[in-house]
């Protein structure tokens, strides 16, 4: 049990052994209802058929709600991207989920991700904007450059998250890339 459980993000071995004793300790009754739980959970889940997002059903939350259409699309790496997106509670649009980014180096290319179904979605929904949030390392980079430049001659607008200086940091622990990120993501005050 504590090998299966050390399998788990963020669990090391330590964890891993408490929780094993904590789930020995439990009623058998309990045992079975938080297998059952994550059994089902595990089973009710798959992607939504239009963004990639997790879903209960054939669409997420998201793409089920009419008033989330408003012409803008945020492209993320994975549905924990569209997780921490929404906790902001400022983006109102729908979200296109890519499931990787490109990696030369891991074999990686434009045909394993969820590309082409972002071009096919802007041929069927009115979209005016594709806003890319990848993450700012190479893979997120180059992924973003990738699809900036597959998009431009359709005709929508490309942006790209600002990157830079986290609030409540110093600049004198930022690197040069975060810096450099920081200052072209600037804005007139």
């Amino acid at each position: 049990m504590v090998a299966e459980l050390s399998h788990l993000p963020g669990i090391g071995q330590k964890t891993a052994q408490r929780l094993a004793y904590h789930i020995v300790s439990m009623p058998l009754e309990d045992v079975h209802a938080l297998a059952t739980a994550i059994w089902q959970g595990r089973k009710a889940i798959r992607y939504c058929g239009v963004c990639g997002n997790y879903a209960a059903g054939d669409t997420c939350s998201v793409c089920g709600n009419p008033e989330r259409h408003n012409g803008q699309i945020c492209v993320v790496r994975d549905p924990r991207d569209v997780a921490a997106m929404e906790r902001m509670h400022d983006f109102t649009g729908l979200y296109h989920v890519l499931h990787g980014t490109l990696s030369p180096m891991d074999g990686v290319g434009p045909d394993d991700i969820r590309i082409k179904e972002l071009v096919a979605r802007l041929g069927t929904e009115n979209v005016t904007e594709v806003i890319l949030a990848t993450n700012p390392d190479i893979e997120g980079e180059a992924t973003a450059t990738y699809i900036a430049r597959l998009l431009k001659p359709l005709g929508v607008k490309v942006t790209r998250i600002a990157h830079g200086v986290p609030v409540g940091s110093d600049l004198e622990y930022a690197d040069e890339v975060t810096l450099s990120k920081a200052m072209e993501g600037r804005r007139e005050m």
